[in-house]
């Protein structure tokens, strides 16, 4: 994929940027997902048993990836240290889930920047180049750091103009298992209401001029989702990938086995 796309400025871009899901926590998968050339590593640290330590070394493997692949921690809440202790460690940005309103989208922006235009606390970790470049890192921050919330819920579907619009956060990322559970439809994606649900927020998304993501993790939802006019999408995770491999070399080579006999 093209390096010089952005997440902070999804919406610039002339094609959606295309990304994957690290849920395995180990800096081996985002050193292999870097690689192969996608857009951006999303890190998941909601769903996984990931420690900052780990996260850490996963950052420190796609930054020195070549290429220049971005990257994205889904945080495992909004509490501010949660967001400074993960900022900590120089990730291009944070996704937030379960986000519902605009004030907790703008609770989030104050957490994350620092004084006197927020209430982030400044720490020598690698954001800051331990200490080495400190206030370079302050006064440059706000150019590049990224902010995205996820909006999983009727409510945050209903608020999602509101969010949106919020000053500083760079986009907002439709996730939809949990949406679809939220709206009683359950993984049902051709359901009039769910579809409904998305192009509300794919149009909050646009009108307020931030980018808009979402998750696919098969090739006909992958179709499917681009076509919801998503400025990026998350096109897969590890270890869906990983399981779908190894079962296909092992039914290959069953099958080989069988022909022989």
């Amino acid at each position: 994929m093209s390096g010089s796309k952005s997440l902070k400025h999804a919406t610039e871009s002339a094609e959606p940027l295309v990304g994957t899901w690290a849920a395995i926590p180990h800096p081996t998968t985002v050193e292999l997902i870097a690689s192969v050339g996608y857009d951006f590593v999303a890190l998941d640290a909601e769903h996984s048993p990931m420690s900052y330590e780990t996260m850490e070394n996963m950052l420190r493997a796609a930054d020195a990836a070549t290429g220049g692949i971005e990257t994205l921690v889904r945080v495992p809440d909004d509490d501010p240290t949660t967001l400074k202790r993960t900022l900590d460690l120089g990730p291009t940005g944070i996704l937030v889930p379960m986000v519902e309103t605009p004030e907790q989208a703008e609770a989030i922006v104050e957490a994350t920047r620092y004084p006197p235009d927020g209430k982030r606390g400044l720490g020598l970790g690698r954001a800051s180049g331990y200490g080495v470049t400190l206030k370079n890192h302050v006064d440059t921050v706000e150019d590049t750091l990224v902010r995205h919330v996820q909006l999983e819920s009727e409510r945050a579907i209903e608020n999602a103009a509101a969010i949106a619009e919020v000053d500083r956060i760079d986009g907002v990322f439709v996730g939809p298992v949990d949406l679809s559970m939220s709206m009683d439809c359950f993984e049902e994606w051709d359901d009039d209401a769910f579809l409904d649900a998305v192009d509300h927020a794919v149009e909050a998304a646009h009108d307020a001029g931030v980018g808009i993501g979402t998750l696919a993790t098969s090739a006909d939802q992958r179709e499917s989702r681009l076509d919801w006019g998503v400025d990026y999408l998350v096109a897969g995770v590890d270890a869906i990938h990983l399981a779908e491999g190894v079962a296909e070399a092992l039914d290959h080579c069953t099958a080989l086995l069988d022909r022989e006999t």
